[in-house]
């Protein structure tokens, strides 16, 4: 079974740049043979602050069950990694709105060691989605207004991320 937290964070109308949704520490099944975080678990950090994002944006109804089947899914991802996070260390994932339309948000995560150093970034592209009908949705009217308030103090106070938008090549970029 995968282990896994949900962090829960109410919305005040703040927002932070960037946000830090999830503080965690590396846990003995996300472990590989290598002795450090597999690179699939690094989607599964990423996806609690995937999920600890859209909690948030979706404050005050923060369960699948509150929210009547508007959900998200995720259509699109892009990890890259470049440091070592071992069983036990801390660590903190800081996430950015880059792009929002009606149905469709990507956030970009940077998983951060206890040092601060880059561990891995991962981009995600989310599709609004209604899990009642299983068709794709635009978001809910607070979920829109959220978004579009995020996404405006995230790109004036951050800008985009060197590494968003990027997808796996052999050249230099």
């Amino acid at each position: 079974m995968m282990e896994t937290e949900t962090f829960l964070h109410p919305w005040d109308g703040a927002v932070p740049r960037p946000l830090c949704l999830v503080e965690n520490t590396v846990k003995a099944a996300w472990v590989d043979e290598f002795q450090h975080l597999n690179m699939a678990h690094y989607l599964t950090i990423c996806d609690q602050a995937n999920w600890a994002f859209w909690n948030w944006v979706n404050h005050p109804v923060q369960t699948i069950e509150a929210r009547g089947g508007h959900e998200y899914v995720i259509v699109e991802n892009h990890v890259t990694y470049s440091g070592e996070l071992r069983e036990g260390d801390a660590f903190s994932i800081t996430t950015q709105l880059t792009a929002v339309d009606a149905k469709r948000f990507i956030l970009f995560h940077t998983v951060l060691d206890a040092a601060g150093a880059v561990s891995a970034t991962n981009e995600a592209k989310m599709l609004g989605f209604n899990l009642e009908t299983r068709r794709p949705e635009n978001w809910q009217t607070v979920v829109a207004e959220r978004l579009a308030q995020i996404e405006a103090a995230h790109s004036q106070a951050l800008g985009r991320p060197a590494q968003a938008g990027q997808g796996v090549v052999l050249s230099k970029r």
